[in-house]
């Protein structure tokens, strides 16, 4: 072994060992630098559009920023102790909720046995009891790690305002170290970019717009602790397939055996009016010709949560989904795409 291969050796040696440092430094801050990028991308216009304006770069990102910090701040500061007081509200209303007699009355013959009776109350409690128990959960443990949490949203600020200044500095520095001809390169980077503006404007911000537009008629109808169910709503209308509709139906069929029958109308009404934005709008939203498959997207959610958290249900889709341009550049192209299409 001569001195030039020693001296590859341990170039590659100590830039693997540098890697798996820095990894562990930044393992922890990960999702939110990952957090400000998807950030960045989304702010990306609104900067743009005032950086023709104002022609400054530094002051741009910081307009932008400040807008965005308002919208997370103001909320959250008058919403907070309103949705905790509602979970526990949800909580301690679903510990007295007679769940059998109504359906009794519906379904008498489903319930003539005591002990069937019985053991259906227990299931539907339990049922009920651990769904609200983990939602007020998992408000009250983001009051407990507000220090962290403040540490990571300081990163993901941090990360932000660089990520909109600097923006075409990081696209060509990503273009400079990365391995593919330029032809593929241009490839990747353009369907990313597509792939990218379709999961977060087309399911997400469409997602939440429908729970929001749910969460009115919640509102306009008395649902008690409509804020609540508004936020799960939001949540909910993320996810493809499941949508809002998991949580308005189960609400609608609780009223009709309360007998309030003009509430179950109205919040059917706006159900269906939220089915009709999202399949209507998201059409609009994704201004970009690349689409994913429903499935790839559900699958990416669900395993990104497990992974990688709660932002992991943004992340598992973009993660999968840039896997699949990688392929699709690559592959037979004589067979139809089936995962995802004009790439």
């Amino acid at each position: 072994m001569d001195k030039k291969e020693i001296q590859n050796i341990t170039s590659i040696g100590i830039f693997l060992v540098l890697i798996t440092l820095s990894f562990f430094v930044l393992k922890e801050l990960l999702i939110s630098i990952l957090a400000g990028v998807i950030l960045g991308f989304v702010f990306l216009p609104l900067y743009n559009f005032i950086q023709k304006k104002l022609k400054n770069k530094t002051l741009s990102a910081i307009i932008v920023c400040a807008i965005f910090l308002g919208g997370l701040i103001i909320p959250i500061w008058f919403l907070t102790p309103v949705v905790l007081n509602q979970s526990i509200s949800v909580f301690i209303s679903s510990q007295n909720i007679d769940f059998v007699s109504p359906l009794k009355s519906v379904f008498p013959g489903a319930f003539s046995s005591p002990e069937v009776t019985s053991e259906i109350a227990r299931v539907m409690h339990s049922f009920v009891t651990n769904l609200t128990s983990g939602a007020m959960n998992a408000i009250s443990n983001l009051l407990l790690q507000f220090p962290v949490i403040f540490l990571n949203l300081l990163v993901t600020f941090f990360i932000f305002f660089y990520v909109l200044r600097d923006n075409q500095e990081f696209v060509n520095y990503i273009k400079s170290v990365l391995p593919f001809k330029k032809e593929i390169e241009t490839k990747i980077f353009k369907s990313s970019k597509d792939i990218t503006s379709s999961i977060i404007y087309g399911q997400v911000i469409v997602g939440i717009l429908q729970g929001l537009l749910v969460g009115i008629g919640f509102f306009i109808f008395g649902v008690p602790n409509a804020l609540f169910f508004t936020i799960l709503s939001v949540i909910a209308g993320i996810f493809p397939v499941i949508g809002a509709t998991v949580i308005w139906i189960p609400l609608v069929l609780y009223l009709f055996l309360k007998g309030e029958f003009v509430s179950v109308i109205g919040i059917t009404v706006f159900g269906i009016l939220g089915s009709f934005f999202e399949n209507s709008v998201k059409p609009i939203m994704i201004y970009k010709k690349t689409n994913v498959h429903p499935g790839i997207i559900l699958l990416g959610m669900i395993g990104g949560i497990y992974f990688l958290g709660f932002l992991g249900f943004i992340l598992g889709p973009l993660i999968l989904a840039y896997l699949l341009i990688i392929i699709e550049i690559y592959r037979d192209k004589k067979v139809p795409g089936i995962f995802i299409q004009n790439v």
